[in-house]
């Protein structure tokens, strides 16, 4: 689709702006140097006030950085404007055309670059095919569902054949349901046209199931970047951990290594847990998520259970090690010993599902 997959590297960069109360200058994004392979599709995420949003923007050339330097397929752009950069933002808002219909609103981009007329029809009708509104070219924009609007503005974005695509939360104004379905077509729409994508969000299960690699910002730092499956097995912090999905978090030190274990004091209680970078004497954290830990009549730590639900696919209990409560989810509970509210329990896990930070 696109004439040529670009890739991007921000090297160092920083934003730096004025608090309004205080008058301090303080970092919205603080020396951030990322490099996004051409051809992928990477989310940045993080919770409200991360710098996820200003990095995009940055990008997108609606901020300029203070401090360092982006690059779009080798090219520094810090200078150049929105419109001379090769790439394309679908909004939050759609910024649809409320008097055009949907072939105008889609022509727009290649009318002001003046493409023939023969050129802009085939481009828009093969756009539409591909994010499924073709046939539907006269109808105006405010006669279209939310999903409907969300794919014209996807289309308006890809008919320019940008090297990027940028995406500013464009699912929040959208219902739950259907915010599932459109981020599977976003997934499919960026995987058939073979365009580099980064896309912002502050929606964990969101940024996990379309991702090939995620970022995770926090106060305007990096605290991590991988794939869903290493940022959700692997975190490298508490903060990590606990941003995406649930975690459990069990404090103890790491007396020694046992071949390709690690051995961990929990007070009082050996554990081992899968190997760990952590050195022999230091305090650890040992990192466990809801379904890979398992209640029984016997195992690792007594627990009181506080909360026993069953949610279909799974149970839920809440259960107390002391003053820690931690959650589990016991999946395929049918004919599982269930324990009840108020019931004393064991809490066991496989050496593999714990990880140390």
């Amino acid at each position: 689709m696109a004439n040529e997959k670009k890739g991007i590297r921000l090297d160092h960069i920083s934003k730096i702006y004025v608090d309004p109360k205080t008058k301090k200058d303080f970092y919205a994004v603080k020396d951030v140097s990322l490099d996004i392979e051409p051809g992928s599709f990477v989310t940045l995420l993080g919770p409200s006030g991360c710098g996820k949003t200003t990095t995009l923007r940055m990008i997108a050339g609606f901020e300029s950085p203070d401090e360092g330097g982006i690059y779009l397929g080798g090219e520094k752009i810090d200078e150049l404007t929105p419109d001379k950069r090769d790439s394309a933002m679908v909004f939050q808002s759609y910024a649809l055309l409320p008097h055009y219909n949907i072939f105008d609103n889609v022509a727009y981009g290649l009318k002001i670059r003046k493409v023939p007329k023969d050129e802009i029809k085939q481009k828009v009708t093969d756009i539409l095919k591909l994010v499924g509104l073709e046939g539907m070219e006269a109808r105006m924009t405010n006669q279209l569902s939310g999903g409907q609007q969300q794919r014209v503005a996807l289309a308006r974005a890809l008919v320019v054949e940008p090297g990027v695509l940028l995406f500013d939360e464009p699912l929040s104004n959208l219902d739950a349901k259907l915010r599932v379905v459109m981020r599977t077509e976003i997934r499919r729409i960026q995987q058939e046209a073979g365009i580099t994508a980064v896309y912002v969000t502050h929606d964990q299960s969101e940024a996990m199931s379309i991702s090939d690699k995620i970022i995770i910002t926090n106060k305007g730092v990096v605290a991590q970047i991988g794939t869903p499956t290493e940022i959700y097995y692997h975190p490298q912090s508490e903060f990590v951990a606990d941003f995406i999905g649930d975690a459990n978090f069990l404090h103890g030190k790491m007396l020694r290594h046992e071949g390709s274990d690690g051995v961990v004091d929990v007070g009082g209680t050996e554990v081992r847990v899968a190997d760990s970078s952590v050195a022999d004497g230091s305090d650890t954290t040992i990192v466990l998520r809801p379904e890979s830990t398992v209640l029984s009549e016997e195992g690792f730590f007594p627990v009181d259970v506080v909360v026993s639900c069953f949610m279909g696919a799974y149970q839920l209990y809440h259960v107390m090690l002391g003053d820690t409560k931690l959650i589990i989810h016991e999946y395929n509970p049918k004919n599982k010993r269930i324990f009840q509210q108020g019931e004393t329990a064991y809490l066991s896990f496989e050496s593999e599902n714990a990880h140390c930070i």
